[in-house]
């Protein structure tokens, strides 16, 4: 069976079928692998528009699957009105080249949600451990949610099964928590045996990454 990570920031382990987080330092980036980078709304540099310009460089590759983790963060030190433009020209690029968008959102929701009107590509909320109200307001306007150690709680569990899964990923981020580990979670929750899982996954990763299997 394989496993399907469409966040993380460690590379693959076997199984794996995982999109690799770049923040900075773009030239990381393999040809082979899978990736996703983006400037993230707490590490926005004061030469973020070099950054940009090598971000746009890279993401035109077939092993960039997506832009991101961007977004807002209202916990960042970094001014929210940069924060703001810095976004808006990931969105941007994001609609040239049809590609999806990885978010990071921390306080920030109707904003983000807001910048998203300009996009005419899917965005994918990571990590989310927010309420049921919100996650449907998010899948409403089109998007997708990704769950990852937060499945840990049962009150995101509960909201998770009431989502439908056609619209959901699963990922590890920055946990040392091995992808298998939410995958048995994730299979309790919508009450399915993990194959069906991993296959109604890969079908929401050929979708939105336009990923071939």
């Amino acid at each position: 069976m394989q496993y399907f990570n469409i966040h993380t920031h460690h590379p693959p382990q076997a199984n794996e079928w995982a999109i690799q987080n770049i923040h900075m330092d773009f030239e990381q980036v393999q040809i082979t692998g899978n990736y996703s980078i983006g400037l993230h709304p707490r590490y926005i540099s004061e030469n973020w528009k070099v950054d940009f310009i090598i971000l746009q460089k890279l993401a035109t590759k077939n092993y960039v699957k997506a832009i991101g983790e961007c977004g807002l963060d209202k916990l960042s030190v970094i001014d929210f009105t940069l924060q703001q433009e810095v976004f808006a020209l990931q969105i941007k690029w994001a609609n040239n080249l049809h590609k999806p968008l990885i978010i990071h959102c921390v306080k920030a929701y109707d904003e983000v949600l807001q910048l998203l009107k300009q996009s005419n590509v899917p965005a994918v909320f990571h990590g989310f451990n927010k309420s049921e109200q919100l996650a449907r307001q998010i899948i409403k306007a089109g998007h997708f949610i990704s769950f990852g150690k937060a499945l840990l709680q049962e009150h995101i569990q509960q909201i998770a099964a009431s989502l439908p899964l056609q619209k959901l990923f699963l990922e590890t981020d920055d946990s040392e928590l091995p992808i298998q580990t939410i995958y048995t979670l994730a299979a309790k929750v919508f009450s399915i045996d993990e194959d069906s899982l991993s296959l109604q996954l890969q079908k929401n990763a050929a979708k939105v990454f336009k990923a071939e299997f």
